[in-house]
Formats: C-alpha cells, structure tokens, sequence
C-alpha cells in the first residue's frame, strides 16, 4: 500500500515545478520591451556599494539578461563616490564593477561630489562618466526620458 503512495509526494514535485518554470517564461514574455533602468548609490560603506551592484547583477537576471535591458546606469554621489577611488577600492568591488561595466552598465559620477571631495577623473574607475550637472540632475533626466528609477 505504501509502495503505490510513495510516486504522488514526487509527481506533486514535478508539476509544481512545472508551473513555477511556466510561470517565470510567462513573466518574461509580459515584459516585451526593453527596460531602461538607473540606480542611485550615496550611502557610504563597502556592504553597501556591493550590495547595490548585487542588487544590478540579480535585476538583469530577473528581467532575463542583457538582452532585455536597454540601458542601465548607476549614478554615484555623496560620500559613496569616495569608496569607489582607485587608490582604496576594494578588489572585489572593483571586479564586480568591472564586470557590469563590461556587459554595458553606465557608472556616473557626480561633478558637484568629485569637487567637494577633490577627486580627479584619473582617479575614477575606467569608462566613468563624469556628470558635471551632478548626481541628482542626471537622475532628474533620466527619469524625464523614462527611466526606471531605483534606490535601493
């Protein structure tokens, strides 16, 4: 009797499993355009650089990879700008910069910040866009042109 009982806990398994991979495709097939999406970091603190750049990371995968984003951009200001130096970054947090920036993210600094805390463009990771403007008015634009905006 038990014999015949123990393929329903395993056939209740695979069609959950079924519906969970269904229901992921149908969410990727909702979002037929590709999103434009920019980021803001301004907390200071290494936890909280590589938790923003995790959070990118885990976004593209969540929209189902590059192929769906049209843009994305972090914009960086404040006392955040500081831990991204190349004199004291650290190396993980620069590989995992390096790695988005690879696959086509945007990394912003912020003009107004780089002049208050004398920081040069030399001194920025490589392919940094200065943003004379400043941090805030770039979101503004970016947000005007329809970008999604996010602060995690």
């Amino acid at each position: 009797m038990n014999v015949r009982r123990g393929w329903i806990p395993g056939l209740v398994v695979a069609i959950v499993m079924v519906a969970l991979v269904q229901a992921d495709a149908a969410h990727l097939k909702e979002h037929a355009r590709k999103h434009r999406i920019v980021y803001q970091l301004d907390d200071a603190g290494l936890d909280r650089a590589k938790f923003v750049l995790g959070n990118m990371r885990n976004h593209v995968a969540g929209v189902g990879g590059w192929q769906n984003i049209e843009a994305l951009e972090l914009v960086v200001f404040g006392p955040a700008l500081k831990g991204f130096a190349k004199d004291g970054i650290d190396p993980a947090l620069k590989q995992s910069l390096e790695a988005l920036q690879m696959q086509g993210m945007t990394f912003g600094a912020c003009g107004n910040t780089m002049k208050n805390y004398s920081i040069t463009a030399d001194q920025l990771p490589e392919r940094s866009l200065i943003l004379p403007q400043g941090g805030v008015v770039r979101l503004m634009e970016l947000q005007e042109a329809g970008y999604i905006y996010i602060r995690p």
